[in-house]
């Protein structure tokens, strides 16, 4: 009968004969902070550049930031649209409640200001292109809607102004 392979397989292990300093030399005092898997089923364990975890961390913040100024600047444009369209509104009210006018303007309705040479601005309802040959104004200044609380929205303003 052939002797099995591992003399050792059957046999009872005598813990007297074990060299516990030899045992030691192998064994890890810390077994969770070696560089490398300390058991077979043991997970790998790669050391990290973290020159290129570093630059990929930056690359993503400057991603994101970016994004984020971007939308910034999206706002800071609307706002400063919604802050001239509001200049222009002062400016195209101011000048219609100097205007001449020669009618009590309804809520709701549209409005026409001209610039006449020599004279005060004159509020009208008639559009330009419906004036024909006798034209009244030096300069077509705005097109312009009377809101319910009596502000004027600028509908279109007229050429070089």
């Amino acid at each position: 009968m052939p002797e099995p392979e591992n003399e050792h397989i059957g046999k009872a292990i005598d813990v007297n004969s074990i060299d516990l300093e030899k045992m030691r030399e192998k064994i890890a005092a810390n077994p969770g902070l070696l560089p490398y898997a300390h058991t077979v089923g043991g997970a790998v364990i790669k050391p990290e550049d973290e020159g290129s975890i570093k630059a990929n961390a930056l690359e993503a913040m400057r991603q994101q930031t970016g994004s984020q100024m971007g939308q910034l600047y999206e706002q800071m444009q609307t706002l400063a649209k919604q802050a001239r369209q509001i200049q222009e509104r002062i400016w195209v009210s101011e000048r219609i409640y100097q205007a001449e006018m020669r009618f009590n303007p309804l809520i709701g309705r549209i409005y026409y200001l001209y610039e006449r040479e020599g004279q005060r601005d004159t509020l009208s309802l008639i559009a330009p292109n419906e004036w024909g040959r006798s034209r009244k104004y030096t300069k077509f200044i705005a097109k312009v809607h009377l809101l319910a609380d009596h502000t004027w929205e600028v509908l279109e303003l007229g050429e070089n102004l």
